[in-house]
């Protein structure tokens, strides 16, 4: 039994090994400017050890320097869904974004929901987790001491410690609870094709409506259908691509 531990932790050993060697390998490539090299070590890492923001970050870097802006743009947002808080991610972004032919105005909404969706995105999944999980603490600690202590001000101090130790808690975990939906339910996508000519239905010969091109951002309505897909822009238009013209975040 005890051989068998041993063999596992060893196994865990090398494998986290193996990640650190191909991570460094693969940020020696990029500083050599080898980007499309790096790139290729970065989609291994990805594909045999998982996701991490810090690793689609570096790929999207990559191909930022090679001028392929959709899938710079693909690796960034999928970095900015893992750490939604980080700067730097959101900074290339906006550049990469900056250099796409169709430039998206995005409808107005309602001052509250882009307060919360701004809230929301301030922090990872992880840290609102840590945020949540504290403050549920401290609001027990605050109840214990409003029902058992005897001195008046402590317990009001107490008291009013707890309610706004629940308030935070419904927040963070509210928070949390949205990242989470928004990260298993991926329902956002970027166009890859060059140009897309998006149709009023599923069809190769319906009319056409309007045409959208690379690296524009896009929400899944309908993916029903096995080679076509529905979908909504950012601006509020919508109507149907082929599945081969889109990636999913």
């Amino acid at each position: 039994m005890m051989k068998k531990i041993l063999f596992t932790a060893f196994l865990i050993l090398v494998s986290v090994a193996s990640f650190a060697i191909s991570k460094v390998e693969a940020d020696a490539l990029y500083e050599k400017e080898n980007y499309s090299e790096a790139a290729q070590a970065y989609e291994s890492i990805l594909q045999n050890e998982g996701v991490a923001a810090e690793v689609y970050y570096n790929l999207g870097n990559c191909y930022y320097k090679m001028d392929e802006m959709p899938r710079a743009i693909l690796n960034y947002e999928r970095a900015l869904q893992l750490n939604p808080g980080d700067g730097d991610i959101r900074a290339n972004l906006a550049l990469a974004r900056g250099k796409t032919v169709d430039k998206v105005v995005p409808p107005s909404e309602m001052f509250f929901v882009t307060w919360w969706r701004n809230m929301t995105n301030c922090m990872s999944l992880d840290s609102w987790s840590k945020i949540g999980i504290s403050s549920f603490i401290l609001l027990l600690c605050g109840l214990a001491m409003y029902m058992f202590l005897t001195k008046l001000t402590i317990r009001k101090i107490g008291f009013y410690g707890a309610m706004a130790m629940l308030v935070v808690t419904i927040i963070a975990n509210l928070a949390a609870l949205s990242q989470y939906l928004g990260f298993k339910y991926r329902n956002a996508a970027v166009v890859i094709a060059p140009s897309v000519t998006v149709k009023s239905s599923p069809s190769a010969t319906s009319t056409d409506l309007f045409l959208i091109h690379e690296g524009s951002k896009v929400e899944i309505l309908d993916s029903s259908m096995k080679e076509w897909i529905e979908v909504k822009f950012e601006e509020g238009k919508q109507g149907w691509v082929e599945v081969e013209t889109v990636e999913v975040i």
